[in-house]
């Protein structure tokens, strides 16, 4: 510009003029610029902008290992392995349906399960969604070396759960699967992401948010084909490992009982009544959680979830049945307790017993004769107790001392699932059935039959009230928590008081003394054999609505009388019994007292019963 543009005699009209020219022009180029980035060349900065980019890559927490009583084996490890991601936003829509279908293939999954964990609605979203956990090194190495045929695809280390020989403990540890959409919108504001794993059934599922840790995350610049680009600006965030976990559980204790039931469809419990301690817990059949991590674990899982003798089911704390004979311990204690009549006095028992149109039958066909309580206990005599409870207890006394033992109440165990059972009343039944009690039903569940439901788990707590003179300890199966690097103690799981009697320890003590009658002098004599321990206990079989079907049932507890509660012990075994089977529960326990209190294996144990026949006829001989 010339001098006189800045000279004050200059026009200043002119000047202004030319200022806003200036500013036009600028602003002009500025308008031409954005146009030919936003409108004219879009796509071609688009495709540029995403050559490089920056990536989130989760580093995942191990689990924490899962350990039995003794500290020293884990019974729970992890395993590394991968897990493969799409991050939809960086795929285009239409080369969607031909990349789902080169990954099924390499993955060996199907395009439908591809799709269904990446849905139209999820197409936007930069986030990595997990399409398949525990892949193996070998399919990672091939994505990665044909990466430009996996637009969208990555990958990150994942360990998966290991389950070593655990056999019947599967019902006990449960087992791990990705979450799913419905768990994810009850769970996402506790930390958990789409490609969180997550606890499905038994400790896995109770200590989730204990095991689980918390994932780190490390940040990586990456170009369009994936490939890691050289960027120390932030700092990765190291994941923090899931806490262990030591159970109650006795692996010697629970492989003893399990081979003492071996492959007959029930349960055992072993509980320790001083703390409530499960020592070991079975039931059969069971399965191998390890199958849900197999290239076939659909196929493995649809097979089970239709096997008729339903494997997954816990029959310890989630089926109940009719406690047969084993309910007469409650109506003893009740007629004790209440001051009802005097022990001594008999009732006779000619192997029948009538109401009204209708005869109630004993167990002995040509009955027991003249009994007195104890008598009737050891026996186990139906018409005593048809007598007893009918006429001298009655339904409301009868479903009060059952609620006294913890019947038709959960027990609170640490396990997922339990049911309470079914402690009958006449409002109950009007309510469920509209229809009135009639004194049938009260004879029918005099001797834990009718309407009556218990759970394996709630029996092991009635003898455990008793051994223990009126008090319940809550059952549980987390002994500590334990740091996953140093094994120090975080917490110990102290036992908890869950119920306290006003039963008079007086009554409890001549009820465990009739008890002990039921295998000194009753149905228990021949078949309770040990010499390893004295035990007192009560036999009970429950008719299923078939002839040549029952619910066979035995518990007991030991050392009877012990001087120091801490040795006793609990065991309680059912047997969904056919034909032959109908004696194996007390045959079961009577192996499992003898391993427990003279430390020995299975097969030692049957030796020292003269047993041997076990070890190559798993079948009882007939009782």
């Amino acid at each position: 510009m010339s001098q006189e543009f800045f000279e004050p005699g200059s026009n200043v009209k002119t000047r202004v003029y030319i200022l806003m020219a200036i500013v036009l022009v600028s602003l002009g180029g500025y308008l031409a610029y954005l146009f030919d980035m936003q409108i004219v060349n879009e796509l071609e900065y688009k495709r540029l902008a995403h050559q490089v980019s920056r990536r989130v890559f989760p580093i995942t927490a191990q689990r924490g290992e899962i350990y039995d009583r003794n500290f020293d084996t884990p019974l729970v490890t992890n395993i590394d392995s991968f897990a493969v991601e799409v991050v939809p936003g960086e795929i285009q829509k239409a080369q969607m349906d031909d990349l789902f279908g080169r990954l099924a293939k390499v993955l060996e999954i199907s395009k439908e399960d591809i799709s269904a964990k990446v849905p139209p609605e999820y197409y936007h979203l930069y986030q990595p969604i997990e399409i398949k956990s525990g892949v193996p090194f070998s399919t990672i190495i091939y994505i990665s070396e044909h990466i430009e045929d996996f637009t969208g695809v990555t990958w990150h280390n994942k360990p998966i759960r290991n389950y070593i020989n655990v056999g019947s403990l599967s019902h006990v540890l449960g087992y791990v699967g990705g979450i799913t959409r419905d768990e994810f919108q009850i769970l996402y504001n506790k930390g958990y992401s789409l490609n969180s794993t997550l606890g499905k059934a038994g400790i896995e599922k109770v200590y989730d948010m204990t095991l689980r840790g918390t994932d780190g995350m490390t940040y990586k610049t990456v170009d369009v084909s994936g490939r890691s680009m050289e960027d120390s600006s932030i700092e990765d965030v190291p994941p923090v490992n899931g806490e262990n976990l030591v159970l109650t559980i006795d692996r010697k204790i629970q492989r003893l009982c399990e081979e003492a039931l071996g492959e007959r469809i029930g349960a055992a419990v072993v509980l320790k009544p001083a703390t409530g301690e499960i020592l070991a817990m079975v039931s059969y059949p069971w399965y191998d959680p390890n199958i849900f991590f197999a290239p076939n674990s659909q196929d493995a899982y649809r097979t089970l979830s239709l096997d008729p003798r339903n494997p997954f089911l816990n029959r310890a704390i989630q089926s109940s049945y009719a406690p047969a004979s084993t309910f007469k311990v409650v109506l003893t204690t009740a007629v004790l307790e209440e001051n009802l009549f005097p022990p001594t006095e008999k009732i006779f028992c000619g192997g029948s017993f009538r109401l009204g149109d209708r005869i109630f039958r004993c167990h002995l066909r040509q009955g027991h004769g003249a009994l007195n309580l104890p008598q009737a206990l050891a026996e186990s005599c139906d018409v005593y107790f048809y007598t007893v409870g009918l006429k001298n207890i009655g339904i409301d006394l009868i479903s009060e001392y059952a609620r006294k033992f913890g019947f038709g109440e959960p027990t609170g165990i640490d396990l997922p699932g339990e049911i309470i059972g079914l402690v009958p009343t006449p409002k109950w039944k009007e309510q469920m059935y509209n229809t009135p009690w009639v004194g049938g039903d009260t004879v029918n569940t005099s001797i834990g039959q009718g309407y009556l439901l218990v759970t394996p788990i709630q029996m092991a707590n009635m003898f455990a009230m008793i051994a223990n003179k009126g008090v319940v300890y809550k059952p549980h199966i987390v002994k500590e928590i334990r740091d996953p690097i140093s094994g120090e103690l975080i917490e110990k799981i102290e036992p908890e008081e869950l119920r306290r009697s006003n039963i008079r320890k007086e009554t409890l003590d001549t009820v465990a003394a009739y008890m002990r009658g039921v295998i000194t002098d009753g149905t228990a004599k021949v078949a309770l054999t040990t010499k390893a321990v004295d035990v007192a206990g009560k036999t009970g079989t429950g008719e299923v609505g078939r002839e040549d079907s029952w619910t066979a049932w035995f518990g007991a507890y030991g050392p009877y009388n012990a001087d120091n509660p801490e040795d006793q012990v609990v065991v309680v075994t059912m047997v969904e019994a056919s034909d032959n089977w109908e004696w194996w529960a007390i045959r079961a326990a009577n192996i499992i007292f003898q391993g427990i209190f003279a430390n020995q294996t299975y097969d030692e144990a049957i030796d020292a019963l003269h047993w041997g026949w076990l070890r190559n006829n798993k079948e009882a001989p007939h009782e």
